[in-house]
């Protein structure tokens, strides 16, 4: 036993007694008497206990091992080559720091399309020697993680936004389909 564990024991034992030794106060006491009141609060005083003992208990109840995972989630990674699946105008938002006002540098960009409430996992690829300006519309290539559910939720003309990390970075617009969404 850690000293932590012994002290958490004798903690525990102490504030028993006191509340039993305040049970036995406020028994005898006359009602309505001071004596009787500080009973009371001696009893009270394990109330804040029980939460300690009962998450004591819940502790050393037996767990069961999670079930393995038989699949892996889906990622860009397995898909490997870049294979649009749309053409899309996106427009990116000034940052809120002048100091940011940088163009998004040639590379892979993950993210989030958001329509209402629904988001959708997917990338796109700002070619080598280029560079996309904040505040302009620039039309480009999406690749979505899966299409199959995607699909259906993004035909042409339909607006969205688009998320990365926590921030809204871009508003866009579907612009033509490359290829069936199936």
């Amino acid at each position: 036993m850690t000293t932590i564990q012994f002290r958490r024991k004798l903690i525990v034992i102490i504030l028993l007694c006191v509340a039993v030794g305040g049970g036995l106060v406020r028994h005898y006491a006359t009602p309505g008497t001071t004596t009787r009141d500080i009973g009371t609060l001696l009893m009270v005083l394990w109330v804040p206990i029980i939460g300690n003992v009962i998450a004591w208990l819940i502790g050393k109840r037996p767990r069961r091992a999670p079930p393995p995972v038989a699949v892996t989630p889906p990622s860009f990674d397995m898909l490997g080559a870049f294979a649009p699946h749309a053409l899309a105008e996106l427009t990116f938002r000034k940052p809120a720091l002048p100091s940011q006002d940088i163009p998004l540098a040639p590379g892979e960009y993950r993210c989030a399309l958001v329509i209402d409430k629904e988001g959708f996992s997917a990338r796109w690829v700002v070619p080598p020697g280029d560079a996309l300006e904040r505040g302009k519309p620039a039309a480009l290539e999406l690749e979505f993680l899966s299409p199959a559910i995607a699909g259906p939720r993004f035909p042409q003309g339909a607006v969205f936004r688009v998320l990365i990390s926590d921030s809204f970075i871009a508003d866009g617009r579907i612009l033509q389909l490359r290829r069936a969404l199936a």
